[in-house]
């Protein structure tokens, strides 16, 4: 039977038939892998994700974390999971061998780890952060924070967690407080309270090791005044033995819509709950150099903006396929030409509004993961490309995208789980059944990381302005060479490629006007529309990638006509969308700047 979580034949068209990771194989990095190897690791991710991640997905969403005062309680199928993934050494699968990864095309990983998304979204949370948090320390941390905290969490003893945000300041870092303070010893003493924390305390693992910014006293005002640091829940000897208990205290934990699973915390630094030597302050650790914390936090956040919509797009797809199935077993009513009422009802997926929906969901995910895929490959190509232009390249392109893959996931593959709920009906609304959670889970993941007006500034506010548009014209650029190579397929095809090159000549137009006359108050107005609208353009862009990789419709199957319809959809149906946006876009609307806040 196939799963419900993910479609492994869509894995393996989008890895092998359209991104051909199989050729990654001939670069150095990736010798010692092959075919064989690619599919040894996706059917591991998919048999542990089934057996050990998704039967306790509901029942962590049922009875959701609690705090006595003193410890953090879970129920025990998290722990037995993520040590069951530890075992399979897929949390190091992206990572050199000379720290124990796999050394796996990012690609690969991607899809390894987007089962685990689609079967427990919250269990995969303390991973997918984990491993933000170790590869940060392995590009700015010293060998020997590496030794002592790294390795711990890639052999999934140790577990981490990313400290911006604090009550006062929310997603406006310049205004954060947390103050650490130098010692003699080399060492800083930490005080200030970091709210929003993911993961930031359990018993799931022998020690949790904090990222936390913070401001050294007499640093710079705003940003540019933030420092970063290691503080971990337990101290660490310098033979890798654990310690007495840091000055972190838990004050609190937030009760969330959906995410059920993953503690989310309010944390106090050195409150005085716990005296390390004696002395106030939670013991922290500087990473790199002082002052630079912000650039060498974004090392994570980037990635973790990335897991969001890989997060998102995983829901959405389990989401439909549940939806889907349901679909195709369920009876209810009759085709409208039908006049017998003694006829047997018809599976509802026969009901054109049925597979109306289906088919939007089909053209979210799917285009979804192919973009969340993309971004892992180009990421490959940053890494392991021969030639620096390529590398540079797709270091830019990523870039770009980045804002993008984190939000349009997390807005249209949570429609595709209100649309899942819909082919239910009133089924759909009770948590008898999985697409009622599924909804709630997403519904995060607008917010965290980076809300979708925070992605939606730093896209048209700095991405498609850096280097002078470099850009926006290598985004353009490249959506226009897919055009390019569909066109002269003729048919269909070549009018679908029409539409995108119309739609791709309006960003153009449209950025520039925008930003005609350098104010940036009025061209960020309606920078979440533009956000919208792009996004719609680079997954219509997604669709006619796939379309170029599928055989001929003469000598394609069920999965590759169905694969056509989906982008055909997302062509006709939903592409034209961006036509309004833009025209209020181009129009340089100022209905909600001018709106007072005493006219509310």
């Amino acid at each position: 039977m196939p799963s419900t979580l993910l479609s492994r034949r869509d894995l393996d068209f989008l890895l092998y038939d359209w991104l051909r990771v199989s050729h990654l194989v001939e670069r150095p990095r990736y010798a010692e892998h092959s075919r064989e190897t690619f599919d040894d690791a996706l059917d591991l991710a998919e048999r542990v994700a089934t057996e050990q991640f998704a039967p306790h997905n509901r029942a962590a969403d049922l009875t959701e974390p609690t705090f006595d005062g003193q410890r953090v309680r879970l129920i025990p199928q998290v722990r037995t999971a993520l040590d069951n993934f530890a075992g399979t050494g897929l949390l190091t699968a992206g990572l050199d061998e000379a720290v124990g990864g796999l050394q796996l095309p990012h690609a690969v990983a991607a899809a390894c780890f987007a089962w685990f998304q689609a079967a427990n979204v919250a269990t995969s949370a303390y991973p997918m952060l984990t491993l933000g948090n170790a590869n940060l320390l392995l590009t700015y941390g010293s060998a020997e924070q590496v030794d002592t905290y790294v390795r711990p969490m890639l052999d999934g003893r140790f577990f981490g967690t990313m400290c911006l945000s604090e009550p006062h300041a929310g997603s406006s870092l310049a205004d954060i407080t947390t103050r650490a303070e130098p010692q003699t010893d080399g060492t800083y003493r930490l005080f200030g309270t970091k709210m929003w924390i993911s993961g930031g305390d359990h018993e799931l693992a022998e020690n949790i090791v904090h990222l936390v910014l913070a401001r050294i006293p007499g640093g710079p005002p705003g940003v540019k005044g933030i420092s970063l640091f290691i503080v971990p829940k337990m101290l660490v000897g310098p033979d890798g033995s654990l310690g007495e208990r840091n000055d972190v205290v838990l004050a609190g934990l937030n009760h969330k819509m959906g995410f059920r699973g993953t503690t989310n915390t309010l944390l106090n630094f050195g409150d005085g709950q716990h005296t390390p030597d004696g002395r106030p302050g939670a013991v922290g650790h500087l990473v790199g150099a002082a002052h630079q914390g912000l650039a060498q936090m974004f090392h994570m956040m980037n990635e973790a903006r990335i897991g969001v919509g890989a997060g998102a797009t995983a829901l959405g797809y389990t989401g439909y396929l549940k939806s889907l199935a349901y679909a195709r077993e369920r009876p209810q009513g009759r085709p409208v030409g039908a006049k017998d009422p003694a006829a047997p009802q018809v599976p509802i997926i026969d009901h054109p509004d049925v597979r109306r929906m289906l088919l939007a969901q089909k053209s979210y995910v799917e285009g979804a993961l192919a973009l969340v895929l993309y971004c892992a490959r180009l990421l490959d190509e940053e890494k392991t490309a021969p030639a620096d232009a390529d590398r540079e390249r797709a270091h830019l392109l990523l870039e770009v995208l980045t804002p993008i893959t984190k939000s349009w996931p997390s807005q249209w593959c949570l429609v595709a789980n209100d649309l899942a709920i819909q082919v239910l009906g009133g089924a759909g609304y009770t948590r008898d059944h999985d697409v009622e959670q599924h909804y709630r889970d997403n519904r995060l993941n607008p917010i965290h990381e980076g809300t979708h007006g925070i992605q939606a500034l730093d896209l048209l506010g700095r991405k498609m302005t850096m280097r002078g548009g470099a850009g926006l014209a290598l985004l353009t650029g490249t959506i226009r060479d897919t055009v390019a190579r569909a066109r002269r397929l003729g048919g269909g095809t070549g009018e679908w490629a029409d539409r995108l090159a119309g739609a791709v000549d309006r960003v153009v137009a449209v950025t520039r006007r925008l930003w005609a006359d350098g104010d940036p108050v009025l061209a960020l107005a309606n920078a979440s529309v533009y956000l919208e609208a792009v996004g719609h353009v680079v997954v219509a862009w997604m669709w006619l990638e796939q379309v170029l990789a599928l055989p001929s419709a003469e000598a394609g199957d069920a999965f590759h006509a169905g694969k056509r319809q989906a982008a055909r959809y997302f062509l006709t149906v939903e592409l034209p969308r961006t036509g309004p946006q833009f025209d209020l876009l181009d129009s340089r609307d100022r209905t909600a700047l001018d709106m007072r806040a005493e006219w509310f």
